[in-house]
C-alpha cells in the first residue's frame, strides 16, 4: 500500500471531535484575508478597507516605557494570576478620572489578553446550553460564533437606521426577556459607530435587575469619539446599580493602537469577576508583564493620544463618509468607532458590492451580512488606512459605481 493510500484513509476517518468543536463557524475576517490575498497575488493593488487593524504605533512614551520593561529580569517570570497589582490600579485610575467610576482592584477588576480573551471567558462563565443570550444585530462576529460554538439561543436586538441603529429594548416582549441569562452591549458599536446615550444604558440595567440577567458591555472603543451631540461615550458602570449586574469590557487595542500587544482589563460585578478569574487561572494566560508595564503608562497619562487618535480618525470618517455621499450612498453619520457603515445602491447586496469593488476598484469592504441579519444591505469600511489611501479608495469606488 502506497503511504498516500494511508494517508487518504487517515483523513477519510470520520474523527470524534467534541461538539463544540464542530460547531465552529468561519471567521468572516479570515474568509475576507483570503479574498484579498487572492486578488493580491492576480496582480491587484488593493486598498484594504475590511480590517480593524490600527495603522497607528503606540505613543513614544509608551513604547519607551515597553522597551526598559524588557530588560526588567522580573518581567521574564509568570505574572500574577490576576495581572500585575500596578495595571490593575491604572485600570482603577482610569476608570475614575475618565468615567467618575469607583472601582476595588482586587475584586472588580481582572486582567485578560485583549477584549475577546474577556469575552471568550465569560461566555463560559455564564452561558450553558440551551441558555439564551441576546445582543444588537448588527453585532461583532464573535458575539454570534461564541454563542452557536456553546449551543445558546440566540435572541437578536435589531437595530436599525430610524434609531440610529440602537435597538428598542423596550419592544422586547417580558417573556423574552425572562429567558435572557446574558446581554452582550458595544457601544461605541462595531460594524455601525451608533453611540449608546447614557438613558439607554440606564433602561438596560434596569431590565437585567426585573429579568435577572447579566449584561457584558464590550468597551474596545472607549475614547474614540468625535464632536458632535452623539459624541459622549458612557461606561455602563457610571449607571446606579450597574454593579448589581453589569461587566465591563475594555480593550488597550484600539484606544492607544495596541492591537497585537494583546492587553485589557474586565470591570465591574465582584461575583462575575470572582469566576471569571477562577476560569481564567485554568484555561487561560496573563499579559506579557512588559505589555502590562506599558499599560500602566499608557491608563495613567492624560489621554491626549486616545484623543489624538480620536481626531485622526474623525478626518479619515469625513474623508470617506462625504465621497461615498458625493456617489449617492447613504452614509450613517457615526459619532465614534473607526468603521463607516454605508447602504448598498438599490439593486445590490452587501456581498456582491463588496465582491464588485474588489473585483473593479481592487478595494477590499466587509458586507454587512458578516455582522448579522440587519446588516444585510451594507457595508463596513474601516479608517485604518492613511488619508491619501482612503481617498485612493473613494475615487475608485466612485469610478466602479458609475460604470455599474
Amino acid at each position: 500500500m502506497l503511504a498516500t493510500d494511508s494517508v487518504i484513509r487517515h483523513h477519510a476517518s470520520p474523527v470524534p471531535f467534541a461538539p463544540i468543536a464542530q460547531a465552529i463557524p468561519p471567521n468572516v475576517f479570515a474568509v475576507m484575508d483570503g479574498k484579498v490575498a487572492q486578488a493580491v497575488a492576480a496582480g491587484a493593488d488593493v486598498i484594504d478597507l475590511a480590517k480593524g487593524n490600527p495603522d497607528a504605533y503606540p505613543a513614544a512614551f509608551i513604547r519607551d516605557v515597553a522597551k526598559q520593561a524588557v530588560d526588567d529580569p522580573a518581567n521574564a517570570r509568570y505574572t500574577p494570576f490576576d495581572g500585575k497589582p500596578t495595571f490593575l490600579d491604572a485600570a482603577a485610575d482610569w476608570y475614575r478620572s475618565v468615567h467618575g467610576v469607583v472601582l476595588d482592584r482586587r475584586t472588580q477588576l481582572f486582567a485578560v489578553e485583549g477584549a475577546v480573551d474577556g469575552l471568550a471567558g465569560l461566555y463560559a462563565v455564564l452561558i450553558d446550553r440551551g441558555d439564551a443570550v441576546a445582543f444588537v444585530d448588527p453585532y461583532y462576529p464573535s458575539y454570534h460564533c461564541m454563542a452557536v460554538m456553546h449551543g445558546a439561543d440566540e435572541i437578536l436586538l435589531p437595530a436599525l437606521a430610524d434609531r440610529r441603529f440602537l435597538p428598542d429594548l423596550d419592544a422586547v416582549p417580558a417573556e423574552t426577556w425572562d429567558r435572557v441569562k446574558m446581554l452582550v452591549l458595544n457601544y461605541p458599536n462595531n460594524p455601525t459607530g451608533a453611540q449608546a446615550p447614557s438613558t439607554f444604558l440606564r433602561r438596560a440595567v434596569e431590565l437585567a435587575h426585573e429579568h435577572r440577567f447579566a449584561i457584558v458591555h464590550d468597551y474596545a472603543y472607549a475614547g474614540l469619539g468625535v464632536d458632535g451631540p452623539d459624541a459622549q461615550q458612557h461606561s455602563i458602570l457610571e449607571v446606579p446599580g450597574a454593579f448589581d449586574v453589569a461587566v465591563e469590557v475594555c480593550s488597550l487595542s484600539k484606544m492607544y493602537a495596541m492591537a497585537g500587544w494583546r492587553a485589557g482589563f474586565v470591570a465591574g460585578n465582584e461575583a462575575i469577576i470572582q469566576r471569571l478569574k477562577l476560569y481564567h487561572y485554568q484555561m487561560g494566560s496573563m499579559i506579557t508583564g512588559s505589555i502590562q508595564d506599558a499599560g500602566v503608562a499608557a491608563l495613567r497619562s492624560d489621554q491626549s493620544c486616545v484623543a489624538e487618535l480620536a481626531r485622526r480618525y474623525a478626518t479619515r470618517r469625513r474623508i470617506v463618509a462625504e465621497g461615498l455621499r458625493q456617489t449617492g450612498l447613504d452614509v450613517f453619520d457615526s459619532a465614534g468607532g473607526i468603521y463607516v457603515w454605508a447602504r448598498v445602491p438599490d439593486g445590490w447586496t452587501g456581498e456582491g458590492l463588496a465582491d464588485h469593488l474588489l473585483d473593479h476598484a481592487a478595494v477590499a469592504v466587509l458586507p454587512g451580512t458578516c455582522f448579522g441579519h440587519v446588516g444585510g444591505g451594507h457595508v463596513r469600511l474601516s479608517l485604518l488606512k492613511s488619508e491619501p489611501e482612503l481617498a485612493e479608495a473613494v475615487r475608485r469606488i466612485r469610478n466602479a459605481l458609475r460604470k455599474m
